[in-house]
């Protein structure tokens, strides 16, 4: 990870570089290793190193061309280093080359199409000058952070939210419906934050900004019509191995020692399998492993799996104690480096597992989040069962998944096959009729009545509810919603932002493009087989994979961890807001509501708790600041 940062003034004002080294200063823990500032005119550049890879370790930035006319920041890394090399007939080797030359040279072959031939994360900008231009792009899938704000006189955009906050032409004002949002949990909006002017740049996103001219677009989209089709189980399994060995493989390229999160699931346990095998054949460098135990709440312990996976060789493994704080544990802390309130109730435990891994030396951790999107549980096949009339089929997958799975056969039935099969116009008349009843009804016994009324929440959720999508009637109309949710990306963000803290870079195997485009393309039963989800991953990593692991049914809940520590650790703060000092989040929430189910101590509620208890800890640091 490293921090970016930038101002263009279209007014034709110069930079003032003060205001700069402000902005790239408050970023200092997302680059320990060296800071930076360009300006020319009214245009400026900022930058915060983090050497992860062997290249990084030469590379400075902002990275200015020969002849002057461009400038770039970047936070990347480009996995396809070696066909971009040859494109660009660059013949120095290749480790002398850094990442960020590969994107300015990129830009100055293809221009603006340029990130649509890189594979990698990153976020940059590129100054053009000759044009007057500032360029903007965000990988794919939108593992690094891009906000900004635009105005008629002014484009600025950086890496954290509170970088921008340092201008003084950007306003603090708060983005009320982002607020309401946050407590209905709503977040499928890739672009707002929760102050008003200030955006994220969606993944696979460009923006070209020049005096009296801006647009924004995209410049890749999963295609969910394509198709791919082979000729047997084991081809699909042998494609799927050889690209998911290649996103592993192109994550390890550090010039650190590397390390890996393992829960003891089957996402991350394939990611540690393939990268010890890696490591090894590549001069035994040993992977160290990063895993939370729970001695205090032994439902959510996952020591048996994670043994199995470390009973291996190579591998160097470290355990944290997940039972021994709360979610809203240093809270103001972690509301300082995300910037916003967050909807990671269990980013507390991440967060122990990122301070493990910067005590052990580690820079570069691979994690496994992605895998139920990317890969796909693939049950929205079973409608296609049903729809095809293959009834014996759809019998021995919904029986199947009961058994694998230990669900009850007649609740796989009804969600995945009864609902979406509905007629559309039973469904339409079900959201009509509540649209209706809810006329009578708050929007949500949370949200405060009179800042519902004033910001219309009523009319604006039975809208959508009304205008919701068709039913999902294919497997891969299914799959691609859930890796193109706006949940992702905000997730991501989130993982992104305590990471740094720790000067972390984490890298995400299964959000490599080339493994998303191909898991969307596979056919249902390459999904779901004998009630078995994502088979193609079981049967590809066959002989990697320890048995237990391969055939695992499911996964720890992590609820009653989190539960448990909101309600031990966290009680006396809980009771201090909630019943005594509510006066913060009163204008927000309904507080004899949130005070009658704290009282009742319903479980279901808990999150509910943590998340009234984040928005206030940062309504307060935010109007402290101010």
């Amino acid at each position: 990870m490293s921090g970016i940062a930038g101002v263009y003034y279209l007014d034709g004002r110069p930079v003032d570089r003060a205001d700069l080294e402000r902005m790239v200063d408050i970023l200092a823990h997302r680059g320990p290793d060296g800071a930076a500032v360009w300006c020319e005119g009214s245009a400026g550049l900022g930058h915060r190193m983090l050497h992860t890879t062997p290249e990084s370790l030469h590379e400075e930035l902002p990275l200015v061309s020969a002849y002057g006319d461009l400038a770039l920041t970047a936070d990347a890394r480009i996995d396809n280093r070696g066909e971009l090399l040859s494109a660009l007939r660059i013949d120095r080797p290749h480790e002398e080359v850094c990442d960020s030359e590969l994107i300015i040279e990129a830009y100055k072959k293809w221009g603006e199409r340029c990130p649509e031939r890189l594979l990698g994360d990153f976020a940059f900008a590129i100054w053009d000058g000759r044009n007057r231009r500032l360029f903007c792009a965000r990988d794919h899938m939108g593992v690094k952070p891009f906000y900004y704000y635009r105005s008629y006189r002014l484009f600025a955009f950086a890496s954290e939210i509170k970088a921008l906050l340092c201008l003084p032409d950007v306003p603090h004002k708060l983005n009320e419906v982002q607020i309401a949002d946050y407590l209905l949990d709503n977040r499928e909006d890739k672009a707002v934050t929760f102050y008003e002017g200030i955006l994220r740049l969606p993944p696979a996103h460009v923006t070209s900004v020049s005096p009296g001219h801006s647009s924004t677009r995209s410049y890749w989209s999963l295609d969910p019509s394509r198709e791919i089709r082979m000729n047997s189980d084991d081809e699909y399994a042998e494609a799927f191995r050889e690209i998911f060995t290649e996103a592993v493989r192109c994550r390890l390229r550090s010039a650190f020692t590397m390390g890996s999160m393992l829960s003891g699931g089957l996402d991350s346990s394939s990611i540690v399998c393939v990268a010890r095998d890696l490591l090894s054949r590549s001069g035994g460098q040993r992977l160290h492993t990063f895993s939370a135990v729970f001695d205090d709440v032994p439902e959510c312990d996952e020591r048996p799996y994670i043994n199995v996976v470390l009973a291996g060789n190579g591998l160097e493994p470290h355990f944290v104690k997940g039972d021994q704080s709360g979610p809203l544990t240093d809270l103001e802390t972690v509301l300082w480096h995300q910037d916003e309130p967050f909807g990671s109730y269990n980013l507390f435990l991440v967060k122990e597992l990122y301070y493990a891994a910067q005590m052990n030396g580690i820079r570069v951790l691979l994690d496994g989040y992605g895998g139920d999107q990317v890969v796909s549980h693939g049950t929205g096949f079973l409608v296609e069962l049903a729809l095809r009339c293959r009834w014996i089929t759809l019998a021995r997958e919904v029986t199947g998944s009961s058994r694998n799975f230990d669900r009850r056969a007649w609740r796989v039935l009804r969600n995945h096959v009864v609902r979406p099969l509905l007629p559309e116009f039973v469904v339409f008349a079900w959201r009509v009729c509540r649209r209706y009843y809810q006329q009578a009804q708050p929007v949500n016994t949370l949200v405060n009545p009179g800042f519902a009324k004033r910001l219309g929440l009523s009319e604006r959720i039975r809208s959508l509810q009304v205008c919701q999508p068709k039913p999902l009637r294919t497997e891969r109309a299914s799959h691609h919603k859930d890796v193109t949710n706006g949940v992702n990306p905000l997730v991501l963000e989130v993982a992104d932002k305590a990471s740094v803290a720790f000067r972390l870079s984490v890298r995400y195997p299964f959000f490599d493009r080339r493994l998303v485009e191909f898991c969307l393309g596979l056919p249902g039963e390459q999904k779901i087989w004998q009630g078995w989800t994502r088979v193609v991953m079981r049967r590809a990593l066959g002989d990697i994979l320890p048995y237990e692991i391969k055939w695992r049914g499911g996964k720890a809940d992590m609820s009653p961890n989190f539960r448990r520590g909101l309600m031990k650790h966290d009680r006396g703060f809980l009771d201090g807001l909630i019943m005594n000092n509510a006066t913060v989040i009163e204008d927000y929430v309904n507080i004899p509501a949130l005070r009658e189910a704290y009282q009742k101590g319903a479980a279901e509620d808990t999150e509910t708790f943590w998340r009234v208890a984040t928005l206030a800890k940062w309504l307060s640091q935010v109007r402290l600041s101010e």
